[in-house]
């Protein structure tokens, strides 16, 4: 009888760990809480398998009566569900090709890539956010494959959320309180924790990373009280929710104009609300820069529809309803070892967009200086700080079309690298530790510097990073022909995935130097280029020109601690 016992006990234990079974031809099936899933068995660029799992539900969209809102559970299905092929995107206006992407809105979906199954095998477990101004991308592998992480013992998820309006309407009322795109994005990290162990991962080593608005994200998960407890490491490259970006200071008035736009002119929300509810997802995009008013047009990026701090309600749970900023100074953050920085010249993406308002800068430069200051300060003020950002930066002379790199370094410092300093600066209070980099590469997978039109100019675009981490159509030709590329590109996703594993990025001497933790005295940050090294305060000049305007202008800024 006790063998009995011991036979049924251990074929249990076997079927628990292999976490899978196989069907007929052989394609992997995974039981997740929600019933049972059948994926692919796929080849890496180096040859090696792995499972895959594309288009699997993590949560339910609402829709009709419930749009805007958060969530819904994801509903469980009987028999075997296929997740061999990415779900639907979401809706979108994608502004990489210009056009509408009607997707739909019942597009809550993750992707999971795995080398084991084995629910005892603990592999740490790296979820992206994609970017694109909380208006356009997804998760899927065209862009975000997993053939240069998974080589390094690690499993990739990536995810879907809503967008725009579809994602990030406010209307400061409990039925749509803004941040459903968010709550998304928590959806997602809760059922990669309660299921990632089937796919082989380990629930207590989750590192959520992103770039751009995706980092944005990742930030704004280290202040949410609804992300805590789901991740245990975060990566933010190239964007903070510290940005004026990534924070809408009027939405509700956003959404009215949005309303007019589209045919309903009205100051009742209600009556907006279920306008806005009837009509086609595909209209509710590509709206962001078209409410824009004349102030916002000028001061900032076109990045609306995004998250906002929300209004309390009883009866809903708020992703943030605190500006962010005063939660990093307050300490009131979720504590995780955090890898932070920006790519060189973040600015080249941004030339083309501010050269037709040349003519409106140079009369008047203080909009160069950001919302949050604006907010804060008087008119003689900010015209005060608007004269010295023209001294500064072009010794009180005009900007022209003949200034490319200098209109770089404006836009790279006021949209990316100043609060890249001030959030890992107020973080590190945290106790926790803080990585700091400047991505300096500068090769034939700078894929986003050269579609700018300005390759010519030093430095690593906004975005560039993201092809030394993933292999995609964009970068396959010089990837392949390249070895030196391959050379690279191993050794930044070494770096990335060692902090995923271990929460450093240099434990051993591989890597020709030790990356330091950033201090607030030291102000460590490691140089991402040819020959690494760690350096003090990158951009440091620069960057202490800001935080005066900063500190001036009494909002929490950077603290010199020596």
């Amino acid at each position: 009888m006790k063998s009995i016992v011991f036979i049924v006990l251990l074929c249990f234990l076997s079927e628990c760990c292999l976490g899978s079974e196989k069907d007929d031809i052989g394609d992997p099936i995974v039981n997740v809480r929600e019933g049972k899933l059948r994926g692919t068995v796929a080849t890496l660029l180096d040859g090696s398998k792995y499972y895959s799992f594309k288009g699997v539900p993590y949560a339910l969209a609402p829709l009709g009566e419930l749009r805007f809102q958060a969530p819904l559970a994801p509903k469980p299905w009987k028999g075997i569900r296929n997740a061999t092929e990415h779900g639907p995107v979401c809706t979108q206006y994608d502004l990489s090709i210009s056009q509408i992407v009607e997707g739909s809105e019942d597009c809550l979906f993750v992707n999971i890539y795995t080398k084991s199954l084995r629910c005892d095998a603990k592999i740490p477990v790296m979820v992206f956010i994609h970017g694109g101004s909380y208006s356009f991308n997804s998760g899927n592998s065209q862009t975000f494959s997993p053939d240069l992480l998974l080589p390094h013992n690690v499993i990739l998820v990536t995810m879907n959320y809503r967008l725009e309006l579809l994602g990030y309407l406010s209307l400061d009322t409990p039925e749509v309180p803004g941040n459903a795109g968010m709550k998304d994005q928590v959806a997602a990290l809760r059922w990669i924790k309660n299921n990632i162990a089937q796919f082989g991962g380990n629930p207590n080593s989750i590192t959520i990373f992103g770039e751009s608005s995706g980092a944005s994200s990742v930030t704004s998960h280290l202040l949410s009280p609804m992300s805590k407890g789901l991740f245990n490491r975060a990566i933010a490259e190239s964007g903070t929710c510290i940005q004026d970006w990534a924070n809408d200071r009027n939405a509700k008035e956003r959404a009215f104009r949005a309303g007019k736009l589209l045919g309903k002119e009205t100051n009742d929300t209600n009556e907006l609300l279920q306008f806005l509810r009837g009509l086609k997802p595909t209209l509710l995009t590509n709206l962001a820069q078209k409410t824009m008013t004349t102030e916002e047009t000028y001061r900032g990026l076109p990045d609306y529809f995004v998250p906002v701090v929300e209004k309390k309600f009883k009866s809903v749970k708020a992703f943030i309803d605190e500006e962010p900023v005063n939660l990093l100074a307050k300490g009131k953050t979720n504590k995780v070892p955090l890898m932070i920085g920006y790519n060189s010249a973040e600015g080249l993406a941004l030339i083309s967009f501010l050269l037709p308002k040349l003519d409106f800068y140079n009369e008047n430069p203080s909009y160069h200086i950001q919302r949050e200051i604006a907010e804060k300060v008087s008119n003689e003020k900010l015209k005060e700080f608007g004269d010295r950002v023209k001294q500064i930066y072009l010794n009180n002379k005009n900007l022209t079309k003949d200034d490319p790199q200098t209109i770089e370094r404006i836009g790279s410092d006021i949209h990316f690298f100043y609060n890249t300093h001030r959030f890992a600066h107020l973080y590190s209070a945290s106790g926790q530790p803080v990585y700091m980099y400047r991505f300096n590469y500068d090769t034939d997978l700078n894929i986003l510097k050269k579609f700018s039109g300005f390759s010519g100019l030093k430095g690593a675009s906004h975005g560039d990073e993201l092809f030394y981490l993933f292999y995609n159509f964009l970068n396959k030709k010089p990837y392949n022909e390249q070895r030196k590329l391959r050379e690279i590109a191993l050794k930044v996703t070494t770096l990335w995935t060692n902090f995923a594993k271990t929460g450093d990025p240099t434990p051993d001497n591989s890597l020709e130097t030790k990356w330091l933790h950033y201090t607030r005295c030291g102000k460590e940050y490691l140089k991402v280029e040819d020959n690494m090294s760690v350096g003090n305060y990158a951009n440091g000049e620069r960057m202490r020109f800001w935080n005066e305007l900063y500190k001036e202008s009494a909002v929490p800024h950077i603290v010199d601690d020596c």
